[in-house]
């Protein structure tokens, strides 16, 4: 068996592995970013974008989601009770605001 030259692609040998991408990195810091500018607004649309999908996944037939909560009812549930809270929030923080510019 002879050696490849230097510098050529050696079959044998296959690609090498990936490099490490960490856009979920990226993702959640901008997630983080609006969330903290937008406040329970952003949580809110968050939640709602999550529900649909889930409700959607559900209704496909996925019962059980990688989420911790695991059972799709169980993470339903979790979103429809942080999209209420938020929705609740949102006077509060909109008054917080208020009060932060009048001054």
């Amino acid at each position: 068996m002879t050696t490849p030259p230097l510098n050529q692609y050696d079959a044998s040998v296959g690609d090498p592995p990936g490099a490490f991408d960490p856009l979920r990195l990226c993702v959640f810091t901008t997630i983080a970013a609006i969330s903290c500018i937008l406040g329970p607004l952003a949580v809110l649309v968050f939640a709602l974008v999550a529900i649909a999908g889930y409700a959607r996944a559900r209704r496909a037939g996925l019962m059980r989601s990688r989420c911790k909560l695991g059972d799709t009812r169980l993470v339903l549930a979790y979103l429809g009770a942080i999209a209420v809270a938020s929705a609740v929030a949102i006077p509060f923080w909109v008054m917080l605001w208020v009060r932060m510019l009048a001054v």
